[in-house]
């Protein structure tokens, strides 16, 4: 069983994470970890390296916590949804775990939601998880 997570270092995305690395010590489940970047010019090397260490740290978690996986750092210029999608159907994962937020309505017509991309589209379950 395989078991996808977006990742994000936010309240939500360490929400979506430890509730992921929770289900796999439940099921004995692979974990693969994806973080995605748009890239370009916001993406600078100060924050690429700052985004690497944040995924090594990552790393050092799931193995902390026995759970084999992996992480993957993703700056192919797509939406995260699309990312994670895509992840989820190549490793042909049995779950993908996400992080929400409150967002205003306004906000989801201007900025769209990528949660929303992820529950409608996935081709298997989704666990949507609400930060404390």
């Amino acid at each position: 069983m395989t078991i996808v997570v977006g990742y994000v270092a936010t309240k939500e995305g360490e929400a979506a994470l430890e509730r992921a690395l929770q289900e796999c010590a439940q099921r004995g489940s692979r974990l693969v970890v994806i973080h995605s970047d748009r890239g370009g010019s916001q993406l600078s090397g100060d924050a690429a390296r700052q985004g690497e260490e944040r995924l090594q740290q990552v790393k050092a978690r799931l193995d902390a916590a026995g759970v084999e996986g992996e992480v993957r750092g993703l700056v192919r210029g797509q939406e995260p949804a699309e990312d994670l999608l895509e992840v989820a159907e190549e490793t042909d994962a049995d779950m993908i775990v996400i992080g929400l937020r409150r967002r205003t309505p306004v906000g989801k017509l201007i900025l769209g939601s990528n949660a929303q991309r992820v529950l409608l589209d996935a081709h298997c379950a989704v666990l949507a998880v609400k930060a404390a």
